[in-house]
Order: C-alpha cells, then sequence, then structure tokens
C-alpha cells in the first residue's frame, strides 16, 4: 500500500507532501488542487505503461490523462530545479523518488524539449536520454527517473488500478462489449465498459470473511452489487441482457417495495442518471486485494442516504486490501466514513482525510485526524460547512 505521495513544481504544488492510508479522502472546493493530486498518480502509471517513463519521458497525453503541455504541469512560480515525485509503500523500505529538469532560458534543455516530449497517441518516440544534469540551488546535480524492479509491479506503476473519472457515462439504451478489455480488467475511464466487465465476472465469489460481502446474503459478485445498488437505492435491481449479435449488454432496472411484487424492467435511459452512474463506482470498489481504486466525484447524481452508505462499501473495500483515493465534495460521504470509524468498522488509522485550499498560485493542505468517536481534531475554515451556515441564515431574525 502507498503510504505517502510527494510532489515537487506539479501544477499548483510547488512542495506536498500527503500521507495516504487505505481510504484516503481528498476534500476541497473546486479548482483547489484534488484532481492534481490524481492526474499525478495516473500520469505516472500511463507513462510507465507506454514504456516511456523509464527513459525520462512523461506521456502527458493518454489513456488515463490529457494535462496538454510542459506548461500546464509546471508550477506557476517554478524557477528552477525539476519536477519531482517520490512515493513510499508499506512492502518496500526506500522511498522512489523520480525527477525531471528543466531549466529557465533558451537550448535544447528547456522544459519541453525532448526531455518532457508531451507524447501523444501514435507519436514518434524520439530521442530521450537521461543522462542529463539540471541545475537546482546553485548546485549540479544528475537527473535519473527510473522505476527501480521492487515498484514495477505495484500501482501506479503495475498491478491492478482502477480509476473512475467524475465524466461517467450515463443512461444508455445499449452498452458496448469487448472480451479484450473484460480480460484485462478494464471499464474505461469513464466506466463505459463497466458492465461488460461486469457481466465477465459476475459469477465469480468473494471469500468468505471479505468484508464487503458481509451483510449481502451472497458472495457472488453480481449479488454484492445487487446488495450495495440496494443500499444506496433501496428496492432497485440491476437487470442485464446480453446481445451476442450486436456486442451489446442491455441495462435496465426493475424495482420492489415492502410487501409488494417486482416492477417489470425499465430502461435504465427512462430511470435516471444516479443508478448508471454509481454502477462504475460499485464494480471498482470490488476490485481485488492489493488493487489501488481512484475515484472522482462517487456521489454524483446520488441522493445523500446513498451517498453515506456508497461511504461505507469504500471503508470495506480498504479493509479488503483495495487502497481507495476518493475526491468528495460530499459531507455526506464524508459522515458515511465517520460512521463506520464510530461503529467500529474501521479504526482512524486506516482514515486520511485531505483538504484542499489555495494561497494564490500555491495549494495549502489541511490533513484532520478522525478520532475512534468520528470526531476531527479540527474542523478547517470552509470544509464542509456550508449546511451550519445556511441554518445559520435560515435561524436569524428576519427583519
Amino acid at each position: 500500500m502507498l503510504t505517502e505521495f510527494e510532489l515537487r513544481n506539479f501544477k499548483c504544488f510547488e512542495a506536498l507532501k500527503l500521507r495516504l492510508a487505505p481510504l484516503t479522502l481528498l476534500c476541497g472546493l473546486n479548482g483547489m488542487g484534488k484532481s492534481s493530486l490524481m492526474q499525478a498518480l495516473l500520469l505516472l502509471r500511463q507513462s510507465q505503461l507506454a514504456g516511456e517513463l523509464n527513459r525520462g519521458r512523461l506521456v502527458l497525453g493518454g489513456q488515463f490523462v490529457d494535462l496538454g503541455t510542459d506548461q500546464d504541469i509546471l508550477f506557476e512560480d517554478a524557477t528552477s530545479g525539476s519536477i519531482e515525485f517520490s512515493l513510499r509503500h508499506s512492502d518496500i523500505s526506500e522511498p522512489l523518488n523520480l525527477g525531471i529538469p528543466y531549466l529557465e532560458g533558451g537550448g535544447e534543455r528547456v522544459l519541453g524539449g525532448e526531455i518532457l516530449a508531451a507524447i501523444r497517441d501514435h507519436a514518434p518516440p524520439g530521442d530521450a536520454s537521461i543522462e542529463v544534469e539540471s541545475v537546482a540551488d546553485g548546485t549540479v546535480v544528475p537527473f535519473q527517473m527510473q522505476v527501480t524492479p521492487e515498484w514495477e509491479n505495484i500501482p501506479p506503476f503495475g498491478g491492478r488500478v482502477m480509476y473512475v473519472n467524475a465524466e461517467r457515462v450515463g443512461p444508455r439504451k445499449l452498452h458496448p462489449r469487448s472480451e479484450e478489455l473484460a480480460r484485462r480488467g478494464d471499464i474505461g475511464t469513464r466506466g463505459d465498459y463497466a458492465l461488460n466487465y461486469l457481466t465477465s465476472i459476475q459469477d465469480e465469489w468473494l471469500t468468505k470473511n471479505d468484508p464487503r460481502c458481509k451483510l449481502s446474503r451472497s458472495r457472488r459478485l453480481l449479488s454484492i452489487v445487487e446488495h450495495w445498488l440496494q443500499e444506496v437505492s433501496p428496492g432497485a435491481h440491476l437487470r442485464l441482457e446480453t446481445v451476442p449479435d450486436a456486442d451489446a449488454i442491455i441495462a435496465g432496472f426493475s424495482f420492489d417495495r415492502p410487501n409488494d411484487i417486482e416492477t417489470r424492467r425499465y430502461r435504465s435511459t427512462n430511470v435516471g442518471f444516479g443508478l448508471s452512474y454509481i454502477i462504475p463506482v460499485l464494480v471498482a470498489l470490488l476490485e481485488p486485494k492489493d488493487s489501488l481504486c481512484l475515484i472522482e466525484n462517487p456521489e454524483a447524481h446520488l441522493h445523500p442516504r446513498g451517498q453515506t452508505r456508497l461511504a461505507e462499501l469504500a471503508v470495506r473495500a480498504s479493509l479488503a486490501g483495495v487502497q481507495v483515493i476518493v475526491e468528495t465534495h460530499s459531507d455526506h460521504f464524508l459522515d458515511g466514513v465517520r460512521i463506520a470509524v464510530r461503529e467500529a468498522i474501521v479504526t482512524p488509522d486506516k482514515i486520511a482525510i485531505h483538504y484542499f485550499q489555495r494561497e494564490g498560485t500555491r495549494a495549502r493542505v489541511s490533513s484532520p485526524l478522525i478520532d475512534i468517536s468520528g470526531r476531527l481534531s479540527f474542523w478547517p475554515e470552509g470544509f464542509f460547512d456550508q449546511h451550519e451556515e445556511n441554518l445559520s441564515r435560515l435561524l436569524a431574525p428576519r427583519f
């Protein structure tokens, strides 16, 4: 499991060091840098999978993220030094330190030349030597960007990484199928192939002691997805139909009510966005042990009850050995995590909460701790306090 991630001169971060836990929440107003942290991990992964990272090259536009040009990822007030990434892992004694140099001025050694090389799909690899020196604080230092062997099979560089983008595929009449993507466990960053993957693993079973199936009547994966779907939206049932000739899947939802029969299946396009949006999140949180799961805005289009219950699944996924990093704007999701701590489902040390704020061009992060009662050690200004502010205005005397 990743235990620490450090960035320097990357986007809005001049210098940032964050503790990572089995479940890490990234919170804050829009544009504060939460997504940039995830993008850094995905940038490293896509550069490694493209075979370019060990050649001293970052693939800025690729499978997971498209970050634009060198100037889009360089910290605005940077002068000289390097863009740096440092990671620590619980099973590896030494951190992995990666860096790419830049210099002000002209010449081939300026960031954006062959060293950074914003490679896009099908672009020629070019020549990017890693035998380069950069200037930092007046000192000449060697530049190296090499993923050491012990890190090669560890997320984000290797192993399983599931990324669910905030911009997901909504209700569709037909969903695409791909046996190749199903074998790779690829649901697509927008969840395009989540149902494709789910149909391929629906008859697999989780182990008896897996925390994610503790409340479910069955350990079959499709049944567990059904269970958590109903936790999020009581009475909802996912109904799938494969259309082999069209290489497609038809998804719909039926509903039951207490002491009543189940409804017919409704097209997903007639049900709304919430249920379709949540399927990729549920599938991602059922990943096997040692996976890294990155989810943006899991609460999108969900009722507050559903947001709170979804947080419990994220907690249980982390207990099952999946490292989960969530970007969220939901106080209900946060409350779901706090409740899970209070009810002793998870211990406080397994949770990290980071609140992102801006000071000019720089991002600043506050990291309140959580105790066994679910209370936070401090409440940063602007941290999920809008409900209290609104309530205060509603209760104020009306003149």
